[in-house]
């Protein structure tokens, strides 16, 4: 009695073992009944058929990255370049991943593999050392079309590596120097030319300021004599002026027939110091005579 309920007991556990599936999380298992797709049990707990029901496959939900071999590619230019990228995917649908391609795997590698050629070869190789996000695009486009079916989803596609040939290399490093050195000439020029166009600017500005300050100081002297004559005629004006009040005042004839014969004299008296040779007037003896003449004259005006 003790042995049967052992067996029992036995019996019990692996029944419910065969009955009770816990799934993990992320993940999903594909059960068969009879050898025919039943059902995708989902994470947690979930219950079967022993005997009759089968957990076929076991796929994981999460996002994987599968590393793309190098192959050799060769562009529109005739090149051959050694490209490799990693792939990125995720199992959407368990049914299908299971029974939709015998390899998933193998089949999303290869096609990725295929339209990575492909696109290197619509291509240059300056183009293709350019374009690689564009291609990155193009082979997770070509992928997106294919996957569905496979139960499969390509998340990304990135290009690791672009290796030329040696030779290409060094004819590309050659081309880096030489452009190198092309921008270094170009900007030493740029250079020498600014200089030379800033040292005509500093010229062009010295000899503006130059012939503005001519201009200003010729204006400042015109100014100057102008006032200089302008105030002797006033000064002249005012003295007449004076003059000819002093003449209309009383005894000022007497004063100014005084002043006109020292003059007469003083004048006389310059001729004898600044030559040996003197020309008198036939009668410069009546001094007196021309004294009066002068002074009819003032009378007059």
């Amino acid at each position: 009695m003790d042995i049967f309920v052992i067996v029992l007991g036995i019996f019990a556990i692996f029944f419910a073992f065969q009955v009770i599936k816990i799934v993990p999380q992320q993940n999903a298992w594909v059960v068969e009944r009879l050898g025919k797709y039943h059902a995708t049990l989902e994470p947690g707990l979930n219950t079967v058929i022993p005997f009759i029901d089968r957990v076929a496959y076991r796929h994981r939900l999460t996002e994987f990255p599968i590393d793309i071999e190098p192959q050799v590619c060769i562009t529109r230019d005739n090149t051959q370049v050694q490209v490799d990228g990693v792939l990125y995917y995720q199992v959407t649908d368990a049914a299908r991943a299971s029974y939709g391609t015998s390899n998933y795997l193998a089949a999303i590698t290869m096609l990725a593999q295929t339209a990575l050629r492909s696109e290197c070869g619509r291509r240059d190789l300056d183009k293709l050392l350019e374009d690689r996000e564009a291609i990155n695009r193009t082979v997770v486009f070509a992928l997106d079309e294919a996957s569905p079916n496979w139960g499969v989803k390509v998340l990304r596609y990135e290009i690791k590596d672009i290796t030329p040939p040696q030779q290409v290399l060094a004819a590309m490093q050659k081309q880096i120097t030489a452009e190198r050195e092309k921008r270094a000439l170009i900007a030493q020029s740029e250079g020498k030319k600014q200089e030379e166009i800033n040292i005509a600017e500093g010229k062009m500005t010295a000899s503006i300021r130059e012939s503005e300050g001519s201009k200003q100081a010729a204006i400042n002297n015109a100014q100057g004599e102008a006032e200089a004559l302008l105030l002797v005629a006033n000064a002249t004006a005012e003295s007449i002026k004076v003059v000819a009040n002093a003449i209309n005042n009383e005894n000022g004839l007497v004063a100014v027939n005084l002043k006109v014969a020292e003059r007469f004299v003083d004048a006389f008296g310059n001729i004898a110091k600044q030559g040996n040779t003197m020309i008198l007037p036939g009668n410069a003896a009546d001094i007196a005579g021309m004294v009066a003449t002068a002074m009819q004259v003032v009378k007059k005006s």
